[in-house]
């Protein structure tokens, strides 16, 4: 009994704390000062509030995109529901408008008991479906006493965070058994979170591999290529901080190819163009709409949404996130455009995917900065390796389709009864 009680004391504390926490995120993100009221579910009720929507809560931009092919059926099910979408951070919010812009996008309020109770009865959700790995106890307790279904999609539990989890088995157990379903992305995930306490866990895949690229991808694409001309390009995909100045500091003097470096996080794009400047490299920014300059060894994308044109425009891509011990990034997507993948040694956040990629073809892994950039080189000057690798790419990502159907039939299968 003592985490519950600990955990609702850390909340009456709280408050100035995440206060805090928001203003000093908001240095380089002034929208975290944004929709303040939000966060606690305060504020007097909006014409756009959808009562009795399907609600779906994805914390950040991967999530909000990985929720997509969910929404789409989910919408197709049940058509006249609203449809209410929650985040936790600003490019989440701004990523849910831009997919979703008829639904009613809102921060999820934080984890007080009486925040959870004012957002559960100002929009009384049909049920909810929590992406990934988002586990609120209040929130989940809190549904369960307001008698609205809470489903885990596209669950994922890496060894590390069930250690963590196994910590604090008293508070994560009693929530977990509380969900009315799970839907597992991996055997190894829905084993994990089986031993926490999560009841009615299937396997039923990883709904990235049903993302398809948006219509104007292609088009961007081509333009890209028109820009980058004859010379050699690829990627290095959603970067994280201190993997960039390993990647710089390790770029090959003499290499005529071009750098395409995106940063993950947009509050970090004049840090790194920082850091270019530092070192004396020559790069322009895609915001900038031109062609790239004879001189240019580095393209800074400083955009948002373009991931899949940016991979249809490479010749092959590095993915994030793996240089340093953060668990990799998303591979999926450029796989499933048929880009060759490179992947750094740290994988535990898609630990199957990756794994699955590597024995399929269709990514090679590298142990460090140096050892990147001498494959890059090596791959670059073998088109026939590179055609290969995309080919298999585009059979893993076809492989492993289907995950949103699995999904949505378990789900109704857990909730449907109370739902229909």
């Amino acid at each position: 009994m003592i985490w519950p009680l600990l955990y609702a004391a850390l909340w009456k504390l709280a408050p100035p704390l995440i206060g805090h926490y928001l203003r000093r995120r908001a240095r380089k993100q002034p929208e975290y000062l944004q929709h303040w009221d939000e966060r606690w579910a305060r504020g007097e009720p909006r014409a756009d509030d959808a009562h009795g929507a399907i609600w779906v809560h994805a914390v950040s931009v991967g999530e909000t995109r990985a929720a997509a092919p969910l929404v789409a059926a989910l919408r197709a099910r049940w058509p006249d529901k609203p449809l209410l979408i929650t985040q936790m951070t600003p490019t989440g919010r701004e990523t849910a408008l831009s997919l979703y812009p008829d639904a009613c996008v809102r921060y999820l309020p934080y984890d007080a008991p009486d925040a959870v109770a004012r957002f559960l009865g100002r929009y009384q959700p049909m049920f909810g479906v929590l992406m990934e790995t988002e586990l609120w106890p209040h929130l989940i307790a809190g549904c369960r006493a307001h008698g609205v279904p809470l489903f885990l999609a596209n669950a994922r539990l890496s060894e590390r965070s069930a250690r963590g989890y196994r910590r604090a088995a008293g508070l994560i157990g009693p929530a977990l058994a509380s969900l009315d379903g799970v839907a597992a992305q991996s055997e190894d995930d829905a084993a994990r979170l089986r031993a926490l306490g999560a009841r009615q866990v299937a396997v039923c895949g990883n709904l990235k591999f049903d993302i398809t690229p948006p219509p104007q991808a292609a088009a961007l694409a081509a333009q890209l290529r028109q820009w980058r001309g004859e010379r050699p390009l690829w990627m290095a995909a959603s970067t994280r901080e201190g993997e960039e100045a390993l990647l710089l500091d390790a770029l090959p003097a003499d290499s005529p190819a071009v750098l395409l470096l995106t940063p993950r996080h947009p509050q970090r794009f004049a840090e790194v163009a920082e850091l270019l400047r530092a070192r004396g490299i020559p790069f322009q920014r895609r915001s900038d709409n031109t062609a790239l300059r004879a001189d240019t060894r580095v393209w800074l994308g400083d955009s948002m949404g373009e991931m899949f044109a940016y991979y249809q425009a490479v010749d092959l891509a590095f993915i994030g996130g793996s240089l340093l011990p953060l668990g990799g990034q998303n591979l999926i997507e450029p796989a499933a455009v048929g880009c060759p993948v490179l992947i750094g040694p740290s994988t535990f956040n898609f630990a199957e995917v990756t794994r699955l990629a590597l024995a399929e073809g269709a990514a090679r892994q590298v142990a460090d900065a140096d050892e990147l950039h001498r494959t890059v080189a090596t791959l670059l000057a073998d088109p026939d390796t590179r055609q290969r690798m995309g080919a298999a790419g585009l059979a893993f990502a076809q492989r492993h389709r289907g995950a949103t159907a699995r999904t949505l039939a378990h789900l109704l299968g857990c909730v449907g009864e109370v739902v229909d």
